[in-house]
This record gives structure tokens, C-alpha cells and sequence, in this order.
């Protein structure tokens, strides 16, 4: 019995990761757009806050790929492509959290603007940082999602809707176009993961 309502509750808390994961990621980008507005988006608490909320959303996000790594009904190649695009997912979660970090512990040494870009220009020149933690890497977290949204869709027609692949994809182009567009994009793939969470065992 106290087996079972311990496999409730991490169902329970997994399935409101998916509520919970997209709607931290757009506290990040309002937050972000209200320490622009004010003048003060710099090293101080609009840029702590913004970030913290930045990692919490990133780690928010990893219940939800291993969440749906293994869905029901699913079997064969299809069960290995969706393995695979969790875990890239996952490395890819990976890297934009230890990107957090980076903005977070340069934000709060940094006297000022200026110091900040000196520091973002030291850690990014250190051979590999770049690819591995800003450009190519990074990418896996969003590319993943998608895949990974995109084949349960196909797999799964009955419990993930056609418009969640879709609603996945305009979040993430609109995130790469603009960072000022982060909390609509963050609404989009809260949008897409909402009926995706109903699907969860338990």
C-alpha cells in the first residue's frame, strides 16, 4: 500500500511538471522584460531572479522527458526514437542548466555591466564552452522536446493532440527569434504539454 502511494505521488508530482516547467520559463522571460523596462537588467535582483527562475524552469523540464521516455503502447523502433529524443532532451537540459549556473554566479560577482561582459567574454573563450554549453548543445533541449512531442503525436494520436507538435515548434522559433518573445513561447508549449500530462499513468 505505502508502495503504491508513493508511485501516486511522484505520478502526481510529474504530471504537474508539465504545468509547472513552461509556466517558470515564462516567469523568466517577464521578468526579464520588466528589468529591461525599469533600466536595471544587469548584474542585481532583476538578473538573479530572471536566471533562478531560468534554472528551476530547465530542471522543471526533466521529470517531464523522463515522464514520457516511456510511453504505453509504444514498442519497437518507435519506442527506441522516443528514448532517444528524451535523452537528448535531457543532455541538452543539461547544458542550458550549467548555462544558468554561468549566468547566475557572473551576474551576482559582477560589479556592473561592463565587468559582466568581460566575464561572459572569459568563460565563453575557454576552448569547447561555447559549442557545449551556448550554441550546439543547448540546442538538444529544444530540438528534443520536439521530437519527442512530435513522434508521441504520431504514436499516441488518441492522447496527444495534433496541434501539440505544432505549439512546440512556435514556442521554439519564437524563443530563437527573440528572447523578448520567451513568455509567449513558454505559453505555446505549456499549451502543447497541458493534455499531454492527462495521458500519465496514475
Amino acid at each position: 500500500m505505502r508502495t503504491t502511494e508513493m508511485t501516486q505521488r511522484q505520478n502526481y508530482s510529474g504530471a504537474q511538471a508539465f504545468l509547472l516547467a513552461p509556466a517558470l520559463m515564462a516567469g523568466y522571460g517577464l521578468v526579464r522584460l520588466t528589468g529591461q523596462a525599469v533600466g536595471d537588467y544587469g548584474p542585481g535582483v532583476w538578473w538573479s531572479l530572471a536566471h533562478v527562475l531560468f534554472l528551476a524552469g530547465v530542471l522543471a523540464f526533466v521529470p517531464v522527458f523522463l515522464g514520457l521516455r516511456m510511453p504505453d503502447g509504444v514498442s519497437g523502433g518507435g519506442r527506441v526514437a522516443v528514448r532517444v529524443a528524451a535523452g537528448a532532451g535531457l543532455l541538452g537540459a543539461a547544458a542550458v542548466a550549467v548555462q544558468a549556473v554561468i549566468d547566475l554566479v557572473v551576474g551576482f560577482v559582477a560589479a556592473d555591466d561592463r565587468a559582466m561582459s568581460d566575464m561572459f567574454e572569459k568563460v565563453q573563450d575557454v576552448p569547447g564552452v561555447m559549442p557545449v554549453v551556448y550554441t550546439a548543445v543547448p540546442m538538444l533541449f529544444w530540438l528534443g522536446l520536439l521530437a519527442l512531442v512530435t513522434l508521441l503525436a504520431f504514436f499516441r494520436r488518441g492522447e496527444v493532440p495534433a496541434r501539440s507538435p505544432l505549439l512546440v515548434l512556435a514556442g521554439v522559433v519564437m524563443m530563437a527569434v527573440s528572447l523578448d518573445l520567451l513568455t509567449v513561447g513558454a505559453l505555446c508549449i505549456g499549451l502543447a504539454l497541458f493534455p499531454i500530462r492527462r495521458g500519465l499513468p496514475g
